[in-house]
């Protein structure tokens, strides 16, 4: 009785957990005494966030403040992408924020890649923006992930479907 086990290297984000920890930001703002004259607007969008307030000071204020917040709700910081500020007219500043989810096909290879040089046993597969690792022993899927959860990507790994 020979059964293979498996699961997925994802990367995403709880979106729920972000709408909760920008809502948490955006009150706090307003409560600041040096943040609660500057107008400052926090807008949540599919695949981005976009900050616009009225000077830089503000601007990198609020960037600590946010990443203060995703941290303590258990968000990943590795989710924003912090794109250069730009002015946004009447000496306001605008910045926006991508939110990245899903692996790229380049770091997926290498993550594949990683896995087959040091673990003979195990199968990985390239399934799209997902790599599905799979294996006979379940202790060898262990060390993978352990393996994995050493290394500093660039993007936030989870580990799901483990069956």
């Amino acid at each position: 009785m020979a059964s293979t086990y498996s699961f997925d290297i994802v990367s995403d984000f709880d979106r729920q957990e972000l709408v909760n920890a920008v809502d948490q930001a955006q009150r706090e703002i307003k409560q600041r005494y040096d943040l609660k004259d500057t107008q400052t607007e926090i807008e949540l969008e599919e695949g981005s966030l976009t900050i616009t307030t009225a000077n830089d000071m503000a601007l990198n204020s609020i960037r600590d403040l946010l990443l203060t917040k995703a941290a303590k709700r258990g968000l990943s910081l590795k989710i924003f992408d912090f794109q250069p500020p730009e002015s946004a007219g009447g000496n306001r500043v605008r910045q926006v924020v991508r939110l990245k989810k899903g692996i790229d096909a380049t770091l997926a290879k290498q993550i594949a890649k990683q896995i087959r040089d040091n673990f003979k046993k195990v199968q990985p597969a390239i399934q799209g923006d997902l790599v599905r690792v799979s294996g006979k022993d379940k202790d060898e899927l262990q060390a993978v992930i352990q393996m994995l959860r050493q290394q500093d990507y660039p993007v936030a790994l989870q580990f799901v479907n483990y069956r």
